[in-house]
């Protein structure tokens, strides 16, 4: 059984736990070529070089790197716990910038003087390197990484499912949609490329589901499909869930796909403007209000955002609704991304209540 400390005493999956699977995931991963990406880094600094991220991901053989002399191994030894957050801060700080968005959204540094305070820092890392627990690509392959860290989330939510509007969407009904969207039209479904979205991601449950459904149905059929995920969550802590969740399973190029932060809301900035989509679902938040997304838009009357307006018999039409409830402008939001130019066109699945 693992624990560990915050500020308030308690165990605390996503602010510790969390964060402290994807960090000692990466350092296994990255441990067999950690000389080759500080032997890069020395090379490129010395060449006076700054864009520095392709070389490094390409020495790390990985989506991601860490150019900190330190690996999680070198901190085990540390008795002074001063040093020892001196030098986990020096590790944590060496990650590529793909994995510092993820520990700056999960906020983890904001722990850390509590578990220094605490003495709790080397039994974390200890904890993660014990053999019992064993990370590592020889130990668990990326989709089992993947499902593991999967579970540790669906359990951290199953028990913090409070807030209307900021749910949880159950496993079966996330499946119930992947098959709304793809059986009605799976026999028309050719070998290629495809892009799915969803513009209130949370932790990528539903872009997870929808890829493992596609392709799936694809491989029944006979054909071979490559999917591109694309996704937008406003909430720090499920942005972060997600995109970790996608580097843990080997999926770089998805994880790139995934925006999100506190300034990250999808009414308010659209991070794929000029994108279409072949696939899209989502379950966004219900009776929440948009107000103050609206006021920076300049109100509703001042409103040019193109999602929110259509034309009807040569009249400009409003989308808009009423500010203490937003859910429906999340599906103008991905009605306006639907693909034109494809025979197969758009489908789109949403969730909304009342």
């Amino acid at each position: 059984m693992m624990s560990c400390v915050t500020s308030s005493g308690a165990a605390s999956i996503p602010d510790v736990i969390l964060p402290m699977c994807v960090i000692r995931r990466m350092d296994a991963v990255l441990e067999p070529t950690k000389p080759a990406v500080l032997d890069t880094k020395k090379m490129l600094d010395e060449a006076h070089i700054t864009a520095q991220r392709a070389a490094l991901c390409d020495a790390a053989g990985q989506a991601f790197y860490n150019t900190s002399k330190f690996t999680l191994r070198d901190l085990k030894s540390r008795g002074n716990q001063q040093q020892l957050l001196a030098d986990f801060e020096d590790y944590l700080n060496g990650f590529s910038p793909n994995v510092q968005a993820i520990i700056e959204n999960f906020k983890f540094r904001n722990q850390l003087s509590t578990l220094s305070k605490a003495d709790a820092i080397g039994t974390l890392i200890n904890k993660f390197l014990d053999p019992e627990i064993d990370l590592s690509p020889a130990g668990v392959d990326n989709h089992a990484m993947g499902t593991i860290f999967e579970e540790l989330v669906r359990k951290f939510n199953e028990k913090n499912n409070e807030e209307a509007g900021e749910h949880w969407t159950p496993r079966d009904a996330v499946k119930l949609m992947a098959n709304l969207i793809f059986l009605p039209v799976f026999a028309r479904i050719e070998s290629g490329a495809y892009l799915l979205y969803d513009g209130a991601c949370g932790t990528g449950g539903m872009l997870t589901v929808a890829e493992e459904t596609l392709r799936n149905l694809a491989s029944a059929h006979g054909k071979q499909v490559t999917t591109y995920l694309y996704g937008q969550e406003i909430n720090p802590e499920t942005y972060a869930t997600c995109k970790a969740d996608m580097l843990l399973k080997g999926e770089g190029e998805s994880a790139d796909h995934i925006v999100g932060g506190a300034e990250w809301s999808t009414l308010l900035h659209d991070a794929f403007p000029t994108m279409q989509f072949d696939f899209m679902l989502s379950n966004p938040p219900y009776g929440k209000s948009w107000k103050k997304d609206l006021e920076h838009l300049g109100g509703k009357d001042a409103m040019r955002d193109p999602r929110f307006k259509v034309m009807h018999q040569g009249e400009e039409l409003s989308l808009v609704t009423r500010s203490s409830d937003g859910q429906m402008l999340f599906l103008a939001n991905m009605a306006s991304k639907m693909n034109h130019s494809s025979a197969l066109g758009s489908r789109i699945a949403e969730v909304h209540n009342g």
